[in-house]
């Protein structure tokens, strides 16, 4: 067995995490949309650069994979039906990524909706999920459809309430103030807020977040619940009580808020 492994927000532009997962002597990188905050991270803490996973092909996820390279000449996992020409291990749902020298192996989960091959890394209790569902949010449906993004969220819903979840941008705040606008009267949605405010003033990370909350506190995989359902119609202006469809009109709904 290696050392003890433990989990690093490196922090890219202006609201990305770099996700290092590393023990005393070795790393990998989840979405490096920068390779110089990894770059300085590994010199500083003398650690070797064993694996590089993307979650998905958008630019500030994937963008430092080839510099890393050059220096640090790793396999490199991502989705094998987006255009990401620095992989080197393509993979999708069901595969697993074994990465050694942490002695750690993930299950690959296709989650499309966000993108249309989004995957994410699930092993060791420890969830990487891009930008698929954020902490009391989830992603735009910019290439999938709003359907195909609701079963991918309710795929995550079905892991452990224990599961830690690694998002890959820091919108916690602001997408609490849409999930308190669906649902007011949430009073673990309340205590959330006190607590990630605070995190934000000290400026850490209010990740990783973990399925259970997400169950508590995210409209976006709450579309059963009566209050949700109600806010959902009244912006709609209509009844709708399909999961899809409430889901639908609150992602509608976020992108205008």
């Amino acid at each position: 067995m290696t050392s003890k492994t433990d989990v690093v927000p490196l922090r890219a532009f202006r609201d990305n995490y770099v996700w290092t997962i590393r023990n005393a002597h070795s790393a990998a990188v989840v979405d490096p949309g920068e390779a110089q905050p990894v770059l300085d991270y590994l010199a500083d803490q003398k650690l070797q650069l064993a694996a590089i996973l993307a979650t998905h092909h958008h630019q500030d996820h994937v963008g430092g994979i080839a510099e890393l390279r050059r220096i640090h000449p790793v396999p490199v996992y991502g989705p094998r039906g987006e255009p990401i020409t620095t992989l080197t291990h393509p993979v999708g749902g069901g595969d697993r990524v074994a990465i050694e020298p942490l002695d750690l192996s993930f299950e690959v989960l296709d989650i499309p909706g966000h993108t249309r091959a989004h995957i994410a890394y699930y092993g060791a209790g420890m969830l990487f999920c891009g930008d698929t569902l954020f902490a009391c949010g989830c992603g735009r449906a910019f290439e999938g459809t709003p359907q195909q993004l609701y079963a991918s969220l309710e795929k995550l819903m079905a892991l452990p309430d224990e599961t830690l979840v690694y998002c890959g941008h820091e919108y916690t705040l602001a997408n609490i103030g849409f999930a308190k606008a669906v649902e007011p009267e949430n009073a673990a949605l309340l205590e959330r807020e006190s607590g990630d405010a605070q995190l934000r003033r000290e400026n850490r990370p209010t990740l990783p977040t973990s399925i259970a909350r997400e169950r508590a506190t995210n409209p976006f995989v709450r579309v059963t619940r009566p209050a949700v359902i109600e806010s959902a119609n009244k912006y709609l202006g209509k009844r709708a009580a399909d999961p899809a469809a409430v889901f639908a009109a609150l992602r509608q709904w976020k992108n205008q808020f």
